[in-house]
Formats: C-alpha cells, structure tokens, sequence
C-alpha cells in the first residue's frame, strides 16, 4: 500500500470555454467535478497504475462532503482523510479549448485548530505502523493554521517508521521538509529556484541535495526531468510538446516516482514512466487522470541521458 498525504486537499471544478478573454462573459461548455489536491491526484493515478493507496490529509464542511463522495466511486483508493470543523477549499481551472491554455485561481483551505493537527499527526503515525505500506507521499500547500514546519514533522515521522518519503511542495514547508531528509524531493524549477537561490538546473538539484534530500528529481517542464540521486544522475526528455492541460502533470510524475520505488525499478525506467505520465496527463482532459494511449506512444520515445556514479 502507498499513503498519499494532501493536506490542503480540494474539490477541483474544471471549467472549459472556447476562448477565454478577460473582462468578458463566458459560455462554459463542459464542466468536471472531482476530488482533488495534489496528493489525491497522485492516488488515482497510483490507482490506475494499480497500486492499492490510502489518501489522508484534512477535509470537512460540505465541500469535504462532496469530496468524499467522489472519492468513494474511484476504485483503489481508500478514504483515510481526518475531519476538521472548516471547510474543504475549492478550485477552479478554466481551459481555454483554443489554445489548451489554464487559468487555476484556489482557495486558501480551511484553518486547521492546533487539536486538529495533533489529532491528524497521531491518526498518520498508526497509519505508518501498518504493515503494508511501502511508500508515503507529502504533497501540496499547507491549509491555515498548520505549522510551517508540518512537512517536516510528518517526514522525520515517516523515516521512524522506515517507509521511504518522497515530499513535493514549495516555499518554506519545502526548505523545512528538505532539512528532515525526505527520501525524494520533487520541486518544479521554480521551486527548486526559490529553495536554492541558484537558477541553472544542475547546480540547483546539487544545492537542493546538499540540504538534506536523499535523491532530487527536478520537473523542467516540456523539457522533461532532471534527477540527482546517490545512484547517477540522468536528464530525462520527452520526444516533443504535447498539448492540452498541463494541470496535474507533476501529480502524475510523483506518481510514477513512487510506483517505480515500490517496484524497486532502476532510476532510468522510473524517469521514463515519469515523463511519459506526464505527458499523457498533460493530453488528458482534467487532473488525475491519464491518457493512456499517449502514454503507450510516448513511453518508448522518452531518452535518458546520464550515467551512475564510479565506483569507489
């Protein structure tokens, strides 16, 4: 089993217009709905990749409701979310079919009382004990309220279970998170710009693993992956621009991460899979979920360039 941690989880609206221009009315003309937040993402495509998972994080309020309900019909996922008196945020995505275009405007979340948190840390503690879970995953932004350092609470909790931790977030709960020794850190770059204060890729994944990560898989967008890890550093690529959404195609990378580490695959494959998840995510219509015929198609065209460490 993989737990998946969203703690400011979501119910995602996705709205599509035929153009969108400011300062104008729209006519959507296709409207999605459904349970969202990195973190719950990630599940489903963990799910569809078939790996039973767990989701847990904080929900409440009738948008938590509405959450849930739509958490309940996707097969694989088990509903482990904590229940807090405020309510589920939401977010909208609006499309704009012309040019595959998002504009994403999100809700702050609900604020989390200190009750809250210390009832939700214990409930993940006995949740690590199980078992059966072989990977946990730490993802998204940080609902009010929750302590700045949550993320690296929840990572050094993770390492005393022993269960492998891959954390991707931003900003201060990252700089904190990396410092706990996460497994895996996966920031997007400017992410991992803001952590490092250096802006050319090699020499940021080198910082970011200096301050603690056991292995840095930097997303650089349509130009693919950059992982640094204690087995070799490669650049991963995808044969070209793929159109449509982008929402949701770092959750589908930190999916394929993890499904790679469960399976115990050489980090080559696990950066193929990445990418080209990616990739079918960005040409499906909605976040979670994948097109898997682009998937198939691209899987075979991805290059990975690098090499492993000398031996000492």
């Amino acid at each position: 089993m993989i737990v998946t941690v969203t703690l400011n989880a979501a119910l995602d609206l996705t709205y599509k217009v035929p153009v969108l221009t400011p300062h104008t009315s729209h006519r959507v003309t296709e409207v999605t709905e459904r349970a969202g937040g990195k973190g719950l993402n990630v599940a489903r495509v963990l799910a569809t990749l078939g790996h039973d998972v767990t989701v847990t994080g904080f929900v409440g309020g009738d948008t938590g409701h509405a959450l849930r309900d739509h958490l309940s019909r996707v097969p694989g996922v088990t509903d482990g979310l904590y229940p807090v008196a405020g309510a589920t945020r939401r977010t909208l995505a609006v499309v704009d079919a012309r040019t595959g275009d998002t504009t994403q405007l999100n809700e702050a979340g609900p604020t989390v009382t200190p009750a809250e948190w210390t009832g939700f840390l214990a409930a993940y503690e006995e949740l690590l004990r199980r078992d059966a879970v072989r990977a946990v995953a730490l993802c998204g932004s940080l609902p009010p309220g929750v302590p700045v350092g949550a993320y690296a609470v929840l990572v050094r909790a993770a390492r005393a279970a022993a269960v492998p931790v891959l954390l991707d977030t931003s900003g201060e709960p990252l700089r904190r998170g990396v410092a706990a020794r996460p497994d895996i850190v996966k920031p997007n770059a400017d992410e991992l710009a803001e952590l490092t204060g250096a802006h050319e890729p090699s020499q940021a994944t080198r910082d970011a693993r200096r301050r603690g990560a056991h292995a840095v898989v930097a997303s650089l967008g349509a130009e693919g992956l950059l992982a640094l890890t204690p087995e070799g550093t490669w650049r991963a690529r995808p044969p070209g621009l793929i159109r449509g959404n982008p929402t949701g195609a770092g959750d589908s990378a930190v999916a394929a991460l993890l499904s790679g580490l469960v399976r115990q695959l050489p980090w080559p494959d696990r950066l193929s899979n990445a990418v080209a998840l990616s990739a079918a995510t960005v040409a499906a219509p909605v976040a979670g979920e994948f097109d898997a015929a682009v998937y198939e198609d691209v899987l075979p065209k991805v290059t990975v360039t690098g090499a492993e460490p000398p031996a000492q």
